[in-house]
């Protein structure tokens, strides 16, 4: 295999759960859409404290968990090209270190085994911050309708617009409609809450806000005729309120990271984490090239 081949894997951690299972169900239909190979990837953590042989069970059971996956993969999507690989070591910094060699990086939202303490804690809200591609994260019992909308959260900034870009990629890949979901709320309008808190027209700040939204998708619209794009403007308060209803019937949702380039420091915004904790439907994170982390 090419280094380019390897460098655009669809990557997904396998760890024997349901959820993980289920992420690679996505996963392989994924890589097979893009025609990508798929990397089934466990980590195993390791004890030092306890004693025991060299780990050597942890291989051993990881290696079972991986296999399984395989199988799991050949039935979702026949004909995907498959590699396996079974590390021991931190799960979250070998998650970040991994994404460096991949398109994209998926993750169940429950974990047990290897993936432990990926309860939608510290693993995944660290990696989803933190990793150098997109990063899905499959929430719900079961795979979402293929024919549902994917939506894509906006918030003006380049996390957003990152968003953007992935999601319109997305729609075009899936032959999916596209939901351009804005929310807006009085106190975010450069201090007009604050100088003067019911002066602001409600109503025509939301058709303000609509025609800088359609100026936005102008662009994107235009590289993606195929895709049937609507802009959805919500006025509320909790920006993860209003894109959680957006995303009741969506297929995947996606929204921006800000994350800093080192594990210790601000991880996601609460309207992403809030959806990786609450969505109905897989959360895609994804962060701004220029922002990506250089290293843990």
């Amino acid at each position: 295999m090419t280094n380019t081949a390897q460098h655009h894997a669809i990557v997904v951690g396998v760890d024997g759960s349901d959820s993980a299972l289920l992420a690679v169900r996505w996963a392989a239909s994924e890589a097979r859409r893009r025609d990508l190979p798929l990397r089934l990837l466990h980590i195993g953590v390791t004890y030092p404290l306890i004693a025991r042989g060299p780990d050597e069970g942890i291989v051993e059971q990881g290696n079972e968990w991986v296999a399984s996956a395989a199988g799991v993969a050949a039935e979702a999507a026949p004909g995907v090209r498959t590699e396996r690989k079974v590390a021991l070591g931190d799960p979250a910094q070998m998650l970040v270190e991994a994404s460096e060699r991949a398109r994209m990086l998926v993750l169940g939202s429950r974990g047990l085994g290897g993936f432990a303490s990926l309860l939608l804690g510290s693993v995944a809200v660290t990696v989803a911050a933190h990793a150098h591609c997109p990063v899905v994260v499959l929430r719900g019992s079961g795979l979402p309708r293929a024919d549902a909308p994917i939506v894509a959260g906006l918030d003006g900034s380049p996390a957003g617009e990152a968003a953007v870009a992935f999601a319109f990629e997305q729609a075009s890949l899936c032959a999916a409609p596209l939901i351009a979901a804005h929310t807006w709320h009085e106190s975010a309008l450069d201090g007009a809450w604050v100088a003067e808190p019911y002066a602001i027209d409600v109503t025509e700040t939301q058709e303000g806000e609509q025609r800088l939204l359609a100026e936005r998708l102008a662009g994107w619209r235009e590289k993606y005729p195929d895709v049937e794009a609507r802009a959805e403007v919500l006025h509320t308060r909790w920006p993860a309120k209003g894109l959680l209803e957006a995303a009741a019937a969506a297929q995947l949702i996606v929204v921006g990271s800000r994350g800093r380039n080192t594990l210790t420091g601000l991880l996601l915004g609460s309207t992403s984490q809030a959806l990786l904790h609450k969505a109905e439907c897989p959360v895609a994170v994804v962060r701004p090239e220029g922002t990506r982390s250089t290293g843990v």
